[in-house]
């Protein structure tokens, strides 16, 4: 169970946060879980969003939050969590879209889409949208996206990939959608008020890697796994510090983040053009206006 970082004090809490209502999903474990911590002691009200309940729970006890349970993998729990969001709370301060998934085969959800992008991108998507009203001026969407972009390609033609399925590379694709997603959503929300960043946490010791193949799986169980990741309190420094520290004190809206700098992106996610496609795809497959 994450711990508590030593430089957090609960009797200090940030007046950035104090009392500001936060939404983390895959908050069950990993960097959601000590995101959730971290902030809970600096005053935040936190939702805390799982696919386990017993987990979810936990973690919600822990941090003194409301835990609530959905699957991603079905977009009717996606719908469903958006409304209980929004019945249960005025407004949203900050919401930091953070499950994920690595599949190493291809899989077919109930919704039929392909499972990491439905999980990765489609949900936070709908799940963004659906809250977009509870967000005002001062709001942030922080997105879990990844170094892994990288090796990832949008083909415009084949987002479900029906072609060709590479484990880590469909995974890659999903996390450069999170930063075209991020990107886009800065750029219809700037007027607004609403501020969206994406960052990269690091390589995690975490449950992660249970359901990306042998390999990935044998590496995050190694032995060295120690000297090769980082802990989730670690990963979760730049979520923390995005969700804390006032905007134009080392971020920006539309920026993307590694280790509280700006980082690189993969070349597609300079291309606003695709950005603005990839929104207007994904609401028409969610069934949004």
């Amino acid at each position: 169970m994450p711990e508590i970082p030593a430089d957090v004090s609960p009797d200090k809490p940030s007046p950035s946060i104090e009392n500001d209502i936060v939404v983390i999903t895959g908050a069950s474990a990993g960097i959601g879980a000590a995101a959730a911590i971290a902030l809970a002691h600096r005053g935040a009200r936190l939702a805390i969003v799982g696919r386990s309940p017993t987990k979810t729970a936990e973690i919600a006890k822990r941090t003194g939050g409301r835990a609530f349970v959905a699957d991603f993998a079905r977009l009717g729990e996606v719908r469903r969590l958006g409304e209980e969001l929004l019945d249960s709370y005025p407004r949203i301060d900050i919401l930091a879209n953070n499950a994920g998934l690595l599949a190493r085969r291809r899989e077919l959800t109930e919704d039929g889409h392909e499972l990491t992008f439905q999980v990765n991108h489609l949900a936070p998507f709908l799940l963004t949208n659906l809250l977009i009203e509870h967000l005002g001026p001062g709001s942030r969407v922080i997105t879990t996206s990844s170094r892994a972009q990288h090796i990832g390609r949008i083909d415009r033609l084949d987002l479900e990939s029906t072609r060709r399925y590479f484990g880590l590379q469909v995974y890659g694709t999903t996390k450069l959608e999170n930063v075209l997603f991020s990107n886009e959503l800065a750029r219809r929300m700037a007027p607004r008020g609403i501020s969206s960043v994406a960052f990269h946490p690091g390589t995690v010791r975490s449950e992660f890697g249970r359901r990306g193949g042998l390999m990935v799986e044998l590496f995050y169980k190694s032995p060295l796994r120690h000297v090769f990741m980082i802990s989730p309190e670690e990963g979760a420094d730049t979520l923390v510090w995005l969700a804390t520290a006032p905007e134009g004190e080392g971020w920006s809206s539309g920026g993307y983040y590694a280790k509280r700098q700006p980082a690189p992106t993969a070349r597609q996610a300079h291309d606003s053009a695709l950005a603005s496609w990839l929104w207007a795809h994904s609401a028409e497959v969610v069934g949004l206006q």
